[in-house]
């Protein structure tokens, strides 16, 4: 991980000073970095615990364009906090945060060409296209309110688990292209996304001490798994209720709160805690192949952390 720090470093570097400048704020400002790890530990699982000069490019390549897409993210959310820090655009303001997403998505780009890697940046690029479509989908959905399971899970399919699925996806691809597990670690990766955005969902209903106010997904009218389950099972009086709360409501504490208590009474919760729990069983099911190793070990322990972390 040090080593990709530097090579993800010097990824970024512009003759813009100001592009540097900003870029510097990001770096120092870093995540859990789950994406590069998901790209370390299944290419040393699938090649017996080695890596590649094209695995650090693959990691690269993923904390780019992930870094830009979260930069984009805060512009269209219109928010001003990224993970307790101010955003970009709030700093920089909106034009500039678009260009320096831009900028990033750039040299994910450039990072594959110039060494050649483009199966890895054909793994990539498809994740953009997915992410950028399972956005407007939701958008789409979110106007009607007519989301149905399916459709939320095509949505998160493609707007979070995709990511991670090109993260395992390019881990395998960068010590084994072309081979059979490139598939399948893509599937491993899709089930972690989708494990890791239903616990995002079941945040909002406080079901975690996190620090994060309830409610948020209602106030922008996003259809989560809970919400989704609680008005299949509603009677048509109730159903109307719900979607005239979310719909027209969604800014008033008092009915978001009531949502929120409806929603776990049904048992929405419960339903997406057992939805979530199958995807994360499904994917380490998909390790069971392979022999016990650190590896092994430390990829098991990243997908039960999806499912039970904090925030």
């Amino acid at each position: 991980m040090e080593r990709f720090e530097n090579k993800f470093r010097d990824s970024m570097a512009s003759k813009v000073a100001l592009f540097n400048r900003i870029t510097y704020y990001i770096v120092n400002r870093k995540g859990k970095q789950m994406r590069p790890m998901f790209v370390f530990l299944t290419a040393k699982i699938v090649n017996d615990g080695q890596v590649l000069e094209r695995t650090y490019t693959g990691a690269t390549i993923i904390e780019l364009i992930h870094t830009a897409s979260l930069v984009h993210d805060d512009v269209v959310d219109d928010s001003n906090k990224r993970r307790g820090f101010f955003s970009v655009n709030a700093l920089w303001k909106n034009k500039i945060a678009v260009l320096v997403g831009d900028f990033l998505f750039s040299r994910g780009l450039l990072v594959a060409l110039d060494r050649g890697d483009y199966d890895l940046l054909q793994i990539i690029s498809n994740s953009v296209r997915d992410m950028s479509e399972g956005e407007l989908l939701q958008i789409e959905k979110a106007r009607k309110l007519d989301i149905t399971e399916d459709v939320y899970y095509d949505i998160i399919r493609q707007k979070t688990a995709t990511l991670i699925a090109a993260c395992c996806s390019i881990g395998a691809a960068s010590v084994k292209p072309n081979s059979e597990e490139v598939k399948k670690f893509k599937r491993f990766g899709e089930l972690c996304g989708m494990a890791f955005q239903i616990k995002d969902d079941l945040f909002d209903y406080g079901t975690e001490q996190i620090g994060k106010p309830t409610g948020i997904d209602i106030k922008e009218q996003k259809m989560t798994l809970p919400l989704i389950y609680a008005l299949n099972k509603s009677t048509k009086d109730k159903k109307r209720w719900l979607i005239n709360s979310v719909k027209n409501h969604n800014k008033n504490k008092k009915r978001v709160k009531e949502v929120i208590a409806y929603v776990k009474e049904q048992g929405g919760l419960d339903y997406a805690v057992k939805k979530m729990l199958e995807f994360k069983d499904e994917a380490l099911n998909l390790l069971s192949d392979y022999p016990d190793s650190d590896y092994k070990e430390a990829l098991t322990l990243m997908v039960n952390y999806v499912v039970e972390r904090k925030k």
